[in-house]
């Protein structure tokens, strides 16, 4: 009999480090107070913001160039929420730390509840045995500030298992965001 979902990816984060910290259940409430959910799910893991962000401004007129990209763009920004301004992006971090087996492929998309707010959270695909914190991007789509919650769900990872490991993974191939702790900005 198979492994349901949310069995497997409890049993991955504890005996195999694939998300740590690792939150076992959907938590929607802290300390009496609302939360925007994180934690497994059904099907995935809700991933959670870090509170150190990177917020673009463009105050230099310069150009994004992700073959140069000039880190004088962002605005480094500590705190519970972060104020993106109306049209512009944010860099972020998850709080957790994945490691990524080499048989697994994971998509990453938005919660519902920021997309329906028009901020969009991009996140690439976490490659098999890639490792780090996801950096994470959030764009403001809309003509008005918009706020992102610190230590709350942004983000869901759903888990792609192939029957049998790929033949070069990330590390194999030495990826440049290998390892990366904290916001990491554009590398060549």
């Amino acid at each position: 009999m198979p492994i349901k979902a949310d069995s497997w990816i409890r049993h991955m984060a504890e005996q195999h480090g694939l998300i740590d910290p690792f939150e076992p259940g959907q938590v929607r409430e802290v300390a009496g107070r609302r939360v925007i959910s994180y934690g497994t799910s059904s099907y995935g893991y809700d991933l959670r913001c870090a509170p150190e962000f990177k917020v673009f401004t463009n105050v230099y007129s310069a150009i994004v160039d992700p073959k140069a990209f000039d880190p004088a763009s962002f605005v480094d920004i500590a705190g519970d929420v972060c104020i993106i301004p109306p049209n512009s992006f944010a860099l972020a971090r998850t709080i957790e730390y994945f490691r990524i087996p080499r048989n697994i492929l994971t998509i990453c998309l938005g919660k519902s509840t920021y997309a329906r707010c028009g901020i969009i959270v991009n996140v690439t695909p976490l490659e098999p045995e890639w490792e780090g914190h996801v950096t994470l991007e959030f764009s403001n789509t809309t003509p008005l500030p918009a706020k992102i919650y610190a230590n709350e769900g942004v983000a869901q990872v759903l888990f792609l298992e192939s029957d049998q490991p790929c033949e070069v993974s990330y590390r194999d191939r030495n990826g440049k965001y290998q390892g990366q702790r904290g916001v990491t900005l554009p590398r060549t």
